[in-house]
């Protein structure tokens, strides 16, 4: 819980804050950006919430916050209980996502897909019995898939306690040694007609990319929306091998898809023709800045 005497000053006077111990992972601007901005390294309350619109998505950050930083002087219990309610957060076709993000992924976000021959979950939110109850209404989870190392949280937990695999690359298999499919190399790799792994190292050197249903591209740390420009990004820093990592990013470029769904940073819906017009700009930046002819 947020603890009201480590409220930061940068936060605009009203009922929502967030305290000091605030890590800075972006989950609270992605959920509620007319509430929440980063100011002076954490993210701050920079407009209370003014409609019941507002209130809504501020306690659906405070929720999916990884670290409880965010609180608020006077708690609606009614207000909570619908935001809780509202996880899975349904976007599209079946593909919702998780909220309760976790501390032991640095707030990553993650992902679920109902599916009739099973249903997958994308990296791991916490371990909480309101998302166990939710799969469980929705007939459990058959697929775990698990992006990169750093995005694994307790993935564990609930492959133990639904019976799922768990699907990783071999060369971060070190972070789930216990995962039933083992993905090698750097070629595509089908599972049923509507799911195809792609191996895209440079941000780790087992870093994925899930494409289902030629739509809804499952991400992690490789690719992103930076709202605040309006374009695709990619790691900068904490990579792996910097000349692999563009080389998965141009691999891309073979694929359709509509939705970016990232770990790290916004997800964002656009047709696949200007999904590839970001994604030759995001490359062109990149090569730029490199010196490369």
């Amino acid at each position: 819980m947020a603890d009201p005497t480590k409220r930061l000053d940068s936060n605009a006077p009203g009922n929502f804050f967030v305290d000091a111990t605030c890590i800075n992972c972006d989950t609270c601007r992605q959920l509620a950006p007319s509430s929440f901005e980063e100011i002076g390294g954490y993210s701050a309350v920079s407009t209370q919430p003014q409609d019941a619109d507002g209130v809504h998505h501020a306690y659906q950050a405070l929720l999916a916050c990884p670290v409880g930083s965010i609180g608020t002087e006077q708690n609606d219990g009614v207000g909570l209980k619908t935001a809780m309610g509202s996880f899975p957060l349904h976007l599209d076709d079946g593909v919702s996502y998780c909220g309760f993000n976790s501390e032991k992924s640095f707030g990553a976000n993650s992902f679920f897909i109902e599916h009739g021959n099973g249903n997958w979950l994308i990296d791991s939110p916490r371990y909480v019995k309101h998302l166990i109850d939710m799969f469980e209404r929705r007939g459990g989870l058959a697929h775990i898939f698990l992006t990169h190392k750093d995005d694994v949280a307790d993935a564990d937990k609930y492959a133990a306690h639904f019976g799922a695999e768990q699907i990783i690359h071999q060369a971060d298999l070190e972070a789930a040694p216990s995962a039933e499919r083992i993905i090698h190399g750097e070629e595509m790799v089908r599972i049923g007609s509507e799911f195809q792994i792609i191996p895209v190292p440079g941000h780790t050197a087992g870093s994925m990319v899930l494409l289902y249903k030629n739509r809804f591209l499952f991400t992690g740390d490789h690719l992103w929306w930076d709202s605040q420009s309006q374009v695709l990004d990619a790691p900068t820093r904490l990579v792996w091998k910097r000349w692999t990592l563009m080389d998965s990013l141009r691999k891309l470029l073979d694929y359709r898809f509509e939705w970016v769904l990232a770990g790290h940073g916004d997800r964002v819906h656009l047709p696949s023709s200007d999904m590839q017009r970001h994604l030759l700009a995001l490359l062109e930046r990149r090569e730029k800045r490199s010196g490369l002819p």
